[in-house]
């Protein structure tokens, strides 16, 4: 676990969705850790009632109180969001920050929009050695903004919240991306909802979920001071009426008991998947355990030429190279149904035999 400054040499604006656009659309998508299949019947059919109100300009009043209430907080500290990663946009322009720093390897989006805004960043790299886990006294004391994911993507590790508490200090902001935490059974090790860790700001995202990364729709919580501060920089109506009524529908108690009921069922699944990359071993595969999203990290020689292979088979994975502290030996899986599980590790076995 070292600490850097940030310097060019990763792609911080590449994503999964690269891999399946134009000629990749046709691939099965193992690369987009959306949920597949989504978004369900009874949500579209949600947001197309809203379709009728399009005339007026949005009000999101009822689905922030729909987002406080599912978390047992104030209004006051919650913010709605075009997808999660806005947020990380008002973050960057909106707050007072000194020494940003990042740790890595994560979603790379937060230190590009500290880099636009004309921030030095700083990066704490996680090791393979030590399973990509935190140890909170290797982020620097001076740090005045710290930016973890939990379950961080793209190694899927979650993180103990009480090692997450411990970055927290009086002047600091403490941002952490719990954009997958709904995949996690239980959101064991969630901050959501906290309101007793100074600093404290908490991203959640609806869009992975849910199989709403078209509509664009995530929130903050925070405290009312902070969320002031970033609805200031936020434009008007920042978020349209069909994704506010999916915000106020993915956070009802229908939706927790099918988010909860999903989360068991990727679970399994990556259960399945893993058992099925173990059989690779031989050809130096490695997973990165234990993991916790909707997704896995691997490394495995000759990974781009295999990435390669299987897009001629028909799949389409993540590319690791472009988070800070891997390297072109990595690869991001999303976790999908058996079936396709199982075509995808044909494949893959196919593809090895060919390097």
């Amino acid at each position: 676990m070292r600490t850097e400054p940030a310097v060019a040499g990763h792609d911080l604006r590449h994503h999964g969705d690269a891999e399946v656009r134009d000629d990749g659309s046709a691939l099965v998508d193992l690369a987009v850790n959306v949920r597949a299949d989504t978004p369900p019947g009874w949500l579209r059919e949600h947001i197309a009632g809203s379709l009728p109100g399009l005339a007026a300009y949005p009000d999101g009043r009822a689905a922030r109180a729909a987002v406080a209430a599912r978390h047992g907080l104030p209004v006051e500290r919650v913010l709605l969001t075009a997808g999660a990663a806005e947020a990380f946009v008002l973050l960057a322009r909106a707050l007072e920050v000194r020494r940003p720093v990042v740790v890595h390897p994560q979603f790379t989006e937060p230190e590009a929009a500290l880099r636009d805004a004309g921030h030095t960043v700083d990066r704490v790299l996680l090791r393979e050695a030590d399973g990509f886990r935190l140890d909170p006294a290797a982020v620097p004391e001076e740090a005045d903004l710290v930016v973890i994911g939990n379950p961080t993507n793209p190694t899927s590790v979650l993180h103990p919240a009480a090692a997450l508490a411990r970055l927290a200090r009086p002047g600091r902001t403490l941002v952490v991306d719990e954009a997958f935490m709904d995949a996690v059974p239980g959101e064991r090790e969630a901050l959501a909802g906290r309101t007793d860790v100074p600093g404290l700001v908490v991203l959640r995202s609806l869009t992975k979920t849910w199989g709403l990364a078209g509509l664009r729709i995530g929130y903050v919580l925070a405290a009312p001071e902070t969320v002031v501060e970033l609805e200031r920089a936020q434009p008007l109506w920042p978020v349209s009426t069909p994704a506010l009524a999916a915000a106020e529908a993915c956070v009802g108690p229908r939706a927790c008991v099918e988010a909860a009921d999903a989360a068991h069922r990727v679970a399994a699944d990556r259960a399945h998947l893993i058992a099925g990359l173990r059989e690779f071993a031989g050809h130096g595969l490695r997973v990165v355990e234990p993991a916790e999203g909707p997704f896995v990290l691997v490394r495995l020689p000759h990974a781009a030429t295999v990435r390669h292979r299987l897009r001629d088979l028909g799949y389409a994975v993540r590319r690791g190279d472009t988070f800070p502290g891997l390297d072109e030996e990595w690869l991001r899986l999303a976790v999908r149904d058996r079936g396709t599980t199982d075509g995808f590790l044909s494949a893959l076995g196919r593809a090895l035999g060919t390097v």
